[in-house]
């Protein structure tokens, strides 16, 4: 009896029928895409460099990842950021999808800030003296402009064969709320709007599109889903809350993700006011979501508001309008590892050209001035060993 030995190939798909998925290194090519820090997975930037110094030290928003974004209040800082993830979406050349907003919000997308009109702050122009192969990376939560590296982009090859330079493009760049974005000719920027018929789902129609622009796309097209206030009765049909209805659309958005990986990414944001977490819907929609931050902003006081706070460097700084709070970060999961946070509870300042996290620190006490001025002297102390 003899035996022979048989070599079974392996094919590199095992769908039937099915497209090739793009390779990782092909993936890092795609436009305003990067390869994380962490692992190399691809990542795209969410429009708020401090957000995206957050997000499990990806340094930017994991593609095939989902963000829910609760706030409880009548405030809509949760907006801003969904409009500064549209805008970089825009302005990278990926496809954008906003569900059950009307096209006029996309006319009032925040403008991009030049650069003539970024101005270096004290903090910014300090740079390490003994670490000068760090002096790019910034300090978490300074702003764009310490956290703006451009994206390195491979040379195209020229008609004599020379390998020509392109600008590098940015990763994250800076908005400004009281300007408009233009928006660029190739730009794609599609309004789903619901269902209202009380007897299906209003979420088919936006499977349904967001199925159909996902297939019929190019493989290097990456799509941003931006859900702004879920659930709202402002937006939404009574019966959209229903758990058939609200929890199927979010398996199916999971399966979607899934089929087509790393071209996908959504952040949506829902009203706690109206949802509070303690139901068990909230939490199942949570569950649902790779990552979820809740924004809690504090009561508005007029004398709060008139005495800023003063930074390090004694520049003057907008003191915070509320605390954020990290419930689940993309990380240890099915769609892959990352670094998780010491903190989870941070502070955030909308102005009017950046978002900024920054951790959770208590003021000192007032008429405890024996504090503050220890503080002055070992600070001075640090930067004097330094110089050297």
């Amino acid at each position: 009896m003899s035996f022979r030995k048989r070599n079974v190939g392996l094919s590199g798909s095992t769908r039937p029928g099915g497209s090739a998925q793009p390779s990782s290194k092909d993936r890092a090519q795609l436009p305003g895409v990067r390869a994380s820090p962490v692992d190399g997975r691809p990542t795209t930037s969410t429009g708020t460099a401090s957000l995206d110094a957050l997000l499990a030290g990806h340094s930017g928003l994991a593609l095939g990842s989902t963000i829910l974004i609760e706030e409880s209040g009548t405030t809509d800082y949760a907006g801003a950021l969904l409009r500064f993830y549209a805008a970089e979406g825009l302005l990278q050349g990926h496809h954008v999808h906003v569900v059950a907003l009307p096209e006029q919000w996309g006319r009032e997308l925040p403008g991009v800030v030049g650069e003539s009109e970024k101005r270096e702050t004290p903090a910014e122009t300090e740079k390490m003296k003994i670490a000068w192969r760090y002096e790019s990376l910034g300090q978490f939560g300074a702003g764009a402009p310490a956290r703006e590296r451009p994206q390195s982009t491979a040379g195209q090859t020229g008609p004599d064969g020379v390998s020509a330079q392109r600008p590098p493009a940015a990763f994250c760049h800076t908005f400004d709320l009281t300007k408009r974005l233009v928006h660029p000719a190739s730009s794609k920027m599609d309004f789903i709007q619901l269902d209202m018929n009380p007897t299906r789902s209003p979420f088919v129609p936006i499977l349904e599109r967001l199925n159909a622009s996902v297939v019929n796309s190019a493989p290097d097209t990456v799509h941003r889903i931006v859900i702004p206030s879920l659930l709202s009765p402002a937006l939404y049909p009574p019966w959209s809350s229903q758990p058939q209805n609200i929890l199927q659309f979010l398996h199916s958005l999971r399966a979607l993700f899934a089929a087509h990986p790393g071209r996908l990414t959504a952040i949506m944001s829902l009203p706690l006011s109206l949802y509070p977490r303690s139901s068990g819907l909230v939490r199942w929609i949570e569950l649902l979501n790779d990552g979820v931050l809740e924004l809690s902003p504090f009561p508005h006081s007029a004398e709060g508001d008139a005495a800023p706070s003063r930074g390090p460097a004694g520049a003057a700084e907008e003191p915070p309008q509320g605390l954020l709070q990290v419930h689940r970060l993309p990380m240890l999961h099915d769609r892959g590892s990352g670094v998780g946070t010491p903190e989870t509870d941070w502070t955030f300042t909308l102005s009017r050209r950046k978002f900024t996290i920054k951790p959770f620190n208590l003021p000192p006490v007032e008429g405890d001035t024996g504090a503050q001025q220890a503080a002055g002297p070992e600070q001075k102390g640090k930067k004097a060993d330094m110089e050297f």
